[in-house]
């Protein structure tokens, strides 16, 4: 399968080889001979460079946090307090939610003792692409589910959709 590029100069809709191969391989073609093509918008490399510049930048700003202790685990022990109050027929007060975060706090802490606090730009763009919502979501052997961000490279995405993925990662950022 030949891969040409071509270019429209004119308004009538007609298109041109726009390298030498391309011309090359249209010499090939017979007059009145009928080809099939799947056409791509080439993507524009100086959009490609201005995303990556965008996620830099939203990179730049993000300091990690919360990481110790999963939303869950916060869920978890805000409704262990809750049946606690419950149990004893008492109000639920601001010194039980004052303990519960210590108690996290604690917990965060013994967690990352010794750990050091990394920033990955793969794991922040791919977060990001997924939270703009170009992913796909797979199904793993146990019944759990993942979402892994879709690939933005040029073979495997055109213009039209990487604009809508500039657009959506732009205000995941804005709004975040």
């Amino acid at each position: 399968m030949a891969h040409i590029q071509l270019v429209k100069q004119t308004s009538s809709g007609l298109l041109l080889p726009a390298t030498p191969e391309s011309c090359d391989f249209l010499h090939q073609i017979k007059i009145g001979e009928w080809i099939h093509a799947d056409f791509k918008r080439v993507r524009n490399y100086a959009f490609h460079k201005r995303f990556f510049k965008l996620l830099q930048l939203g990179f730049d700003y993000w300091t990690p946090n919360g990481g110790a202790i999963t939303p869950r685990e916060r869920e978890l022990v805000s409704g262990f307090v809750e049946y606690l109050c419950e149990s004893v027929g008492r109000e639920h007060t601001p010194a039980l939610s004052e303990a519960a975060e210590q108690y996290l706090n604690a917990v965060a802490t013994r967690r990352t003792r010794d750990t050091a606090l990394l920033k990955s730009f793969d794991a922040f763009r791919e977060w990001v692409t997924i939270q703009a919502g170009f992913y796909t979501e797979h199904i793993y052997p146990d019944g759990s589910r993942g979402r892994r961000a879709k690939s933005i490279a040029f073979a495997n995405m055109d213009e039209t959709e990487f604009q809508q993925v500039y657009k959506a990662v732009l205000n995941v950022l804005w709004n975040w």
